[in-house]
């Protein structure tokens, strides 16, 4: 009984080329209690495997957070697949804004203890008594109200590129930094402001509505769904895009176009620039952004250095690795001291006046 991957990223591509079949990247999550996620695990594993499933699944006693790819003639299948399972009926599929049949090339289904790491050890609040959905129309409202705060739950590196206009984009590197950066700023007004908050697909604005809500907070909303839901809806509906940029992805596309906006610069010349990349020294691996004319210059590397060790020969390379951890620049996440026009947000709540920040 085949349990993993037998086959290397690479060796994937070329079947996925070869096949010449169109493929469909999708997200979904559900909060819910699963007794042995173990057993799920297995369970999904094996039965995607035969549906030619791609992707990163997280399962927790908590629920399931998932990010995948398929054969576009196998969706329904997939879906009925869901369907069978008592808390995925029906479940809401986000379809991804741009399609690349290369998003994914590995199935992956972890057991995890959360599907969302909160670093939260406060287990009394109900991870179910969540706040407000609102739909993209109710948002677009919503978030002119003067009462209105806004807030991004994403990580720096993600607003960097693309947030909704008068977001506060809060300058962490975890989900878990932003709950109390949010709770200590917005305190005087749990009564007073709707605090609104969107993130990619809506997972983690579900768990802190939540747990906002625990603290005190009156009036708690979310985007349902995500940027992903709302681009989808306003371009059904032909509503006004509140969106700025674009929305970064966790899968080998990196980022999908919302607007025609460029609001980031690379980290390397300071030009206007969107486009994150993975340093191509295999032993730094830095996040950061590039534009095209530093890509040709540097090799697709994050610094001088880097692309001397990326120039070596193979065998030289891993030598030079032999022994050695990743830097820690790999977790900045476009950070490091080296890149000489990262950004540096330090954005600061204004929560009388919402609408002053970025």
């Amino acid at each position: 009984m085949q349990l993993y991957n037998k086959l290397s990223a690479k060796e994937r591509a070329e079947l996925i080329e070869k096949a010449g079949k169109d493929r469909l990247t999708l997200s979904f999550y559900k909060y819910a209690n699963i007794e042995n996620p173990k057993a799920f695990r297995d369970h999904l594993f094996l039965t995607w495997d035969n549906l030619d499933v791609l992707g990163r699944i997280y399962v927790a006693t908590e629920g399931i957070n998932g990010q995948l790819s398929l054969p576009a003639d196998r969706f329904e299948a997939f879906k009925t697949h869901l369907d069978t399972i008592n808390f995925l009926k029906d479940i809401r599929l986000n379809i991804a804004v741009e399609q690349d049949n290369m998003s994914f090339l590995k199935l992956k289904v972890k057991v995890r203890n959360k599907i969302v790491a909160d670093g939260l050890e406060d287990q009394s609040f109900d991870v179910t008594n969540i706040g407000e959905h609102v739909n993209a129309d109710a948002f677009n409202a919503l978030i002119e109200d003067e009462k209105t705060v806004l807030v991004d739950m994403r990580n720096h590196y993600e607003s960097e590129i693309g947030h909704f206009k008068n977001a506060i984009t809060p300058d962490v590197d975890t989900f878990r930094e932003s709950l109390d950066i949010i709770e200590d700023d917005l305190k005087a007004h749990k009564e007073d402001k709707n605090l609104v908050m969107y993130c990619t697909g809506g997972i983690r604005c579900e768990k802190a509505s939540a747990y906002f809500k625990h603290k005190g907070f009156k009036n708690v909303y979310q985007l349902e769904g995500g940027i992903i839901e709302y681009t989808r809806q306003i371009n059904e509906k032909n509503l006004e895009n509140k969106f700025i940029g674009k929305n970064f992805v966790f899968d080998e596309r990196r980022a999908e176009k919302i607007s025609d906006h460029v609001i980031a610069s690379c980290h390397q010349c300071g030009a206007p620039a969107d486009i994150h990349t993975n340093c191509a020294n295999d032993a730094c691996h830095l996040l950061f952004i590039q534009c095209d004319s530093c890509k040709e210059d540097m090799d697709n590397c994050c610094s001088k250095n880097c692309q001397d060790i990326h120039h070596l020969p193979y065998e030289a390379q891993k030598a030079l690795r032999k022994g050695q951890a990743n830097s820690n620049d790999i977790f900045k996440k476009g950070r490091a001291d080296h890149l000489p026009y990262k950004k540096d947000l330090r954005n600061i709540f204004k929560v009388l006046k919402p609408k002053d920040s970025q």
